[in-house]
């Protein structure tokens, strides 16, 4: 069965399943990132998704060669160009990773487009098909954080310049399309009014947020914005970083190279948000797992199938180290889930709602 397809826009048709880079250049070499590259698509994908900081955990030595490598893959395979949809994103302000543009510094006109400028480098490629904004240049709760405090907000960049300089890419056939990433209801609304207040022909078409089993927040808010504005969700971690696969559940911890213990106390994003040490997030992914053992289906077809048939949802973005855990996630698009599971699945949710913000 191939992965079914949506149009994101009439003229950029993605698969329903997105392969993310993240672990491309870090847990993945070159050569078996390519091996995962050739499956996805000999089966179907041909969405690819990355970022100008990847791989994670982010550090100067490998910065970048998730998009390096994704390039390469392109090129070497003689892919037609127009076979593939290229996703990228820029980094927001961070203090962090000092090595990209200072920290980054912000979002600023500069900033977006020496992004654009290296990851079309990296990505052999003379455009890029989806261009999203990593996180926001302002203060927002995320990453786990669920409280807005006033008190942490900082100058940024306006709406304006960093639409403007998309729009300048756009312009000059560098990027097709826009996208937004952790974002809120506001920010989604605000970019969305800003562009056509000062009539700037970007538009954004879709919003790329965590939605899983375990985090559902989408639904409070974000979903009527993206239902009544017609930008779809780009539904990322929709295993939670490979918890609702139930291996982190066994009496070890699961394997030692799993992500969570392979980068324990190194990954701090997501150690954050995806930990089995709050009992919540433990109880939930238990009922997950036995309500797909209970009706035969594998925990992560229970978990992909279940993003996938959000009427929101365009695609699933997903990670994968391994070639048969491709598999695994490629046979989730192969479940339909009858009233009864989608019954038990919401009464887990009343009970332990959205244990991984």
């Amino acid at each position: 069965m191939a992965v079914p397809l949506f149009n994101l826009t009439p003229d950029l048709i993605v698969s329903r399943l997105c392969l993310g880079t993240m672990t491309f250049g870090e847990q993945n070499s070159l050569p078996q990132s390519f091996q995962l590259l050739d499956k996805a698509f000999h089966s179907g994908i041909n969405f690819f998704d990355s970022a100008e900081m990847y791989p994670v955990p982010q550090r100067a030595e490998t910065q970048g060669r998730s998009e390096e490598y994704l390039g390469r893959w392109i090129r070497t395979r003689k892919i037609p160009r127009h076979q593939v949809v290229l996703a990228t994103k820029v980094s927001g302000p961070s203090g962090q990773m000092t090595w990209i543009r200072d920290g980054p510094a912000s979002l600023d006109n500069w900033n977006i487009t020496e992004a654009i400028d290296g990851s079309l480098t990296r990505l052999q490629s003379d455009y890029i098909d989806l261009y999203q904004i990593h996180w926001p240049d302002r203060y927002v709760p995320m990453f786990g954080e669920i409280e807005y405090d006033p008190t942490r907000n900082f100058s940024s960049v306006s709406i304006e310049e960093q639409l403007t300089a998309l729009q300048k890419a756009v312009d000059a056939g560098k990027i097709r399309y826009v996208g937004l990433s952790n974002e809120t209801p506001y920010g989604l609304m605000k970019f969305l009014h800003v562009a056509e207040r000062i009539s700037i022909r970007v538009r954004i078409v879709s919003l790329q947020n965590s939605y899983n089993l375990l985090c559902r927040n989408f639904d409070s808010g974000l979903a009527e914005c993206c239902s009544h504005e017609r930008v779809c969700l780009l539904a990322y971690s929709p295993l939670a970083m490979g918890i609702l696969s139930g291996k982190y559940l066994s009496l070890d911890g699961g394997p030692a190279e799993a992500r969570l213990n392979l980068f324990r106390g190194r990954y701090a994003e997501g150690e954050s948000r995806y930990s089995l040490s709050h009992s919540s997030v433990q109880k939930a992914t238990d009922r997950y797992v036995n309500i797909a053992k209970k009706y035969g289906i594998h925990p992560v077809s229970l978990a992909i199938a279940f993003v996938l048939r959000h009427p929101l949802v365009g695609s699933a973005v997903f990670g994968a180290t391994k070639l048969w855990q491709l598999e695994e996630v490629l046979d989730g698009c192969k479940v339909d889930l009858i009233p009864e599971i989608v019954t038990e699945i919401n009464r887990v949710h009343s009970a332990f709602p959205n244990p991984c913000p």
